[in-house]
Parts: C-alpha cells; sequence; structure tokens
C-alpha cells in the first residue's frame, strides 16, 4: 500500500499534489487543513485520513479527530497535529502514548519542519513531513510517500516542491 503524505495546508491545496500522489493508494493528512473544501478535494481523489489541527474550524474537526488510531498493512499508525519532537512530547501525546500504548509509526504535523526519525523511548518511527501550503515560515514546501507491506514501512521518498508561495 503506497501512502502520500502531507500537513500544514492552511488552506492552499498545490495542484502538484495530485500529480505526486497519483499513485498512493492513501492520503493521509497530519492537520491544519484550513478551507474544509481541501477535505473535499482529496477525498475525491482518493481515500483520505486525517486529524485536525491547531487553525481548523468546527467545520474541519467534524470530519476529522484529533487523534487517528489504525492499522494499514499490518503497520499500527497514530496520527496528530501537535506533538512537540522526540523526546519532548505535548502533554496530550504523551498522555495518550501512556494510556494507549505507542504505535509503529507515528504522524504529525504542526512544526513546518520535516522530520523522519526513529524515537528508542517508544520504539517508534516519527513522521512529520512539513508543510505544503503558503502560510508559515518554511521556505520549502515539502510532502512524504512511502509504502506499507507485511508490518514494515518502506520505499520513504521526501518530495520537495519548491518555495512557499511557488505553484505550478
Amino acid at each position: 500500500m503506497k501512502i502520500g503524505l502531507l500537513s500544514d495546508t492552511h488552506s492552499v491545496l498545490d495542484k502538484r499534489v495530485f500529480e505526486y500522489f497519483k499513485d498512493v493508494d492513501e492520503i493521509w493528512h497530519a492537520g491544519d487543513v484550513g478551507d474544509p473544501t481541501i477535505i473535499n478535494q482529496l477525498e475525491e481523489f482518493k481515500p483520505l485520513i486525517g486529524v485536525y489541527g491547531n487553525i481548523d474550524d468546527t467545520a474541519v474537526r467534524q470530519k476529522l479527530p484529533e487523534f487517528n488510531r489504525f492499522e494499514r498493512e499490518g503497520v499500527s499508525v497514530l496520527m496528530t497535529h501537535i506533538a512537540g519532537k522526540p523526546g519532548k512530547y505535548s502533554t496530550p501525546l504523551l498522555k495518550e502514548l501512556k494510556e494507549n500504548g505507542a504505535p509503529q509509526l507515528f504522524v504529525c504535523g504542526h512544526s513546518h519542519i520535516l522530520l523522519v526519525k526513529f524515537d528508542p523511548r517508544f520504539n517508534m518511527l516519527w513522521l512529520n513531513p512539513g508543510a505544503c501550503g503558503n502560510h508559515g515560515f518554511h521556505s520549502v514546501k515539502t510532502l512524504l510517500r512511502f509504502d506499507l507491506l507485511n508490518g514494515e514501512i518502506k520505499n520513504l521518498e521526501v518530495i520537495e516542491m519548491g518555495g512557499r508561495g511557488i505553484e505550478v
């Protein structure tokens, strides 16, 4: 199963996302969607899994949860928007991990900083795709694409879409 991961669109969905994610089976959005029509556009294109972020209004929050736990291809996944960073977790995330256990794959957004790191404390791979919208301090819009197969995460790709504000 091929996954396309994005975050922090902040009401701007670069049309190149559809090209980069044309071969994925699912799109995962790690929050700060902004305009709820982005959810509709992504759902019309591919199956969508996501969470809401701190900028998201009630329309987005009615469609997406704060925490999303699920399994794909034998890989347990936990997604939320605000997480802190490995070793310095947000209070809600730390509570979730302690109460319900750690997943094999943890996905978050919020920082606008691309991060792929193994977290030995909870024995999980931490993925933050950075930001792919035009709002924020990031200079390059980024996405992640990877495969889930037989309980493993494989073929992780970082996609740089160019500078913030640049759309083709």
